[in-house]
């Protein structure tokens, strides 16, 4: 029976892989920018015949696919520095082409330093992905002269430079609309939070799912925005009010954000029901509030300001309501009336004095210019980071990539060498993924490409199909790669047929389809084979630090209940704690799609860890946000419960694990019971850990000590 169930359990995991479609995601103004960029170029071509012209299409179209989006100010180095390398790259490689084998190492070298600027960033991971394209079909075929190398790398240069002016200069977008945009995304997740929790019915285990799906997908949000709210604000200045606009509405969220987490721990465990009616029309209005404010937010829209005005008071109505007051939830009114607060800020952009917390001060970089460029090369110049060994690894497996096309010469083998390239990750998980959407994108693809073949045989046709296919690929290009794929698949081959009179395109669609089933493989095996990181070892490092994390929250909120430590403390530990437990399941996710069940018993340990940790959260949320007030000889019990739970999130740390004797005394009803919730919490993490390093190698480190282990 090991072999059907060991088949099941990898379908189960096969199951969870994220591949999906993200209909928010699609930008329709994206794909028209970059299909007028290419079909301006492919259009000229027919009508002056010159064939460098089709070399700055691709140009074009490549620099419309290295866009990070954001800022213009953001976009505008990747943008530059992928015209003027990838000119040098595609003229200088071809060039060099004409040496034969001996170019190869060199040609991985650059493989190499291609894929290792991923360390300075996801713009710079985009323009050293593209670049590796580049250089790649550079090698296809050899450069006669200089002078022919000089023509072609003005002829890229070109095609980018256009692109990069329609991008930035001739069609601008709003310098504020990403941060708006991104802010309004926030909202539009707290309305499916709150859709959810209105829905959910009882039992732990269902609102365990709630806490992994939906609490991760806002605080993601939360900090995609927070990355691109402050980048905003640092090109446009701290003081510029739209910037400063934005920042309060994502602070406010985020504090909707703690206030809900609160509220499901409660609708977890024994509300009442009458208390659930009250609570799941609460919720069923915040939806409503939430997607309203996402639109007024993204779009400046106004005609709606009332209604939300309107729905607030709403909300406040319920909190102060018989059906809350008889509950027995004796924090739940004034949890009611912290959200409608933070709902009115966002909506009125008005906020007490001392509401906005310093991030902008504590995110603005003052490092020098040679930590910046130093700094993250020489932080992964060791064994233990993914980077490296990921670059390292795709500079390995090009090598015969190479060897086989340049046997073997033709006008469509680098399709094989830049699918084993683009798909191997640094991760096994992400490898798989990757592979499945790009074949099963291309597969599609080819079959669209063999259709269009049918229609577009003169280059006025194939330029009039460019356009559409641009726009449909550009425009979901962050929504589904998958779908992104199956749509850039056509839009190459008709490039290539182009390029290269007379192909037929039934054979480019299959070839390429071909040559992607094999170089995805080869890049899931490759993985596999080349330096393999298993993810459960990585798994303990961020176990470590969401303990860590969880610990830090717990210590910032007793403090702040003893009033020894501002409210700003207590948000940004609730901040660190929900990215240590998003950094934490992704792990997990990962781990989960690896082969080989010998660490299936420990994942499956961090997963009921990963999910006490969430509720342990969502109780300090609830404490955080209904402080009771204490009297003094109930401060003390409250000191003696810090230090207990401080001292044993620090025993969870070590190797053996012995947890100090709980107090035996509670503060008032609610506080107590929270608290004594808590205590279960850390003791059944506490169980959990003793069996899982019993069960594992002897000579297994402690937690503390793994978390200690060099940066990724």
């Amino acid at each position: 029976m090991s072999g059907p169930r060991s088949f099941l359990a990898w379908a189960k995991g096969f199951a969870r892989l994220p591949i999906s479609l993200d209909v928010r995601a699609v930008s329709l103004a994206e794909g028209v920018r970059a299909a007028l960029s290419t079909s301006v170029i492919v259009a000229l071509n027919g009508w002056l015949h010159i064939p460098a012209l089709s070399q700055s299409a691709l140009a074009a179209l490549l620099t419309c696919l290295c866009d990070p989006g954001g800022p213009v100010w953001r976009r505008v180095p990747p943008l530059l520095s992928f015209a003027v390398l990838g000119s040098l790259l595609y003229s200088g490689f071809g060039l060099a082409r004409g040496i034969g084998y001996a170019v190869i190492p060199l040609a991985a070298f650059g493989i190499f330093c291609n894929l290792f600027v991923r360390v300075y960033g996801q713009s710079a991971q985009l323009v050293g992905n593209l670049l590796t394209v580049v250089l790649v079909l550079a090698l296809d075929r050899p450069i006669p002269n200089f002078s022919v190398a000089a023509e072609t790398a003005m002829a890229f240069f070109g095609g980018a430079l256009w692109a990069v002016l329609l991008t930035l200069i001739i069609w601008r977008v709003h310098p504020f609309g990403p941060a708006r945009r991104a802010v309004g995304r926030i909202y539009r997740a707290l309305a499916d939070m709150a859709a959810d929790m209105a829905t959910r019915g009882t039992g732990q285990a269902a609102w365990e799912e709630h806490a992994r799906i939906y609490r991760s997908r806002v605080r993601d949000a939360i900090e995609t925005a927070r990355g691109v709210v402050l980048e905003t604000l640092r090109a446009r200045g701290a003081a510029n009010l739209r910037g400063t606009q934005n920042l309060v509405r994502l602070e406010a969220a985020d504090q909707i954000f703690g206030a809900l987490i609160a509220l499901s721990e409660t609708l977890s465990e024994t509300a009442s029901e009458e208390f659930r009616r009250s609570a799941r029309h609460m919720l069923r209005l915040l939806q409503r509030i939430f997607v309203a404010l996402a639109e007024v937010i993204e779009t400046d829209a106004t005609a709606r300001l009332a209604a939300i005005e309107r729905a607030i008071g709403a909300v406040r109505a319920i909190g102060a309501g018989e059906a809350i007051d008889r509950s027995g939830e004796t924090a739940i009114s004034r949890l009611v009336d912290f959200v409608a607060e933070r709902l009115q800020i966002a909506l009125t952009l008005s906020s007490p004095s001392g509401y906005l917390p310093q991030t902008v001060g504590e995110n603005v970089s003052r490092r020098s210019l040679r930590q910046k460029l130093l700094g993250p090369i020489l932080a992964n110049l060791n064994w233990q980071s993914a980077s490296l060994r990921h670059a390292l690894r795709a500079a390995v497996i090009a090598v015969p990539g190479f060897a086989i096309t340049f046997t073997w010469p033709g006008d469509y083998e680098h399709w094989l060498t830049i699918t084993l390239i683009m798909t191997l990750q640094p991760f096994y998980s992400t490898t798989l993924q990757r592979a499945l959407e790009r074949i099963g994108g291309t597969v599609l693809g080819g079959v669209l490409a063999a259709v269009l073949a049918l229609f577009c045989r003169s280059p006025d046709t194939i330029a009039l199909a460019l356009f559409p296919l641009a726009i449909a690929a550009l425009a979901v290009r962050s929504a589904s790669f998958s779908l992104f794929m199956a749509l850039l698949t056509p839009l190459v081959v008709l490039l290539s047929e182009l390029g290269r009179p007379g192909s037929s395109e039934i054979q480019i669609a299959a070839l390429r389809a071909l040559y992607t089933v094999i170089g995805g493989g080869l890049a899931v095996v490759g993985n596999l084979v080349l330096w393999p990181s298993w993810e459960p070892e990585r798994l303990q490092n961020e176990l470590a630090g969401a303990i860590t994390a969880h610990q830090r929250y717990a210590e910032a909120v007793l403090d702040f209940l003893l009033h020894a430590a501002p409210l700003e403390n207590v948000e940004r530990a609730r901040r660190a704690a929900g990215v240590a437990s998003n950094n934490l399941e992704a792990s997990l996710a990962r781990a989960v799609q690896e082969p080989g069940q010998s660490r299936q018993a420990f994942v499956q340990d961090v997963i009921v860890v990963s999910a006490a940790l969430r509720r342990m959260a969502g109780r300090l949320s609830a404490l955080q946000i209904s402080p009771d007030t204490l009297s003094d000889e109930e401060e003390k019990v409250l000191r003696r419960w810090r230090e207990w739970i401080s001292d044993a999130m620090a025993a969870l740390l070590q190797t053996p694990i012995a947890l100090p004797s709980r107090p035996q005394e509670l503060p008032p009803s609610g506080m107590g019971e929270a608290l004594a919730r808590i205590a279960r919490q850390i003791e059944l993490v506490a169980g959990i850990l003793r069996r899982s390093r019993l069960s594992s190698e002897p000579e297994s480190a402690p937690l503390g000590e793994i978390r200690g282990a060099p940066a990724r």
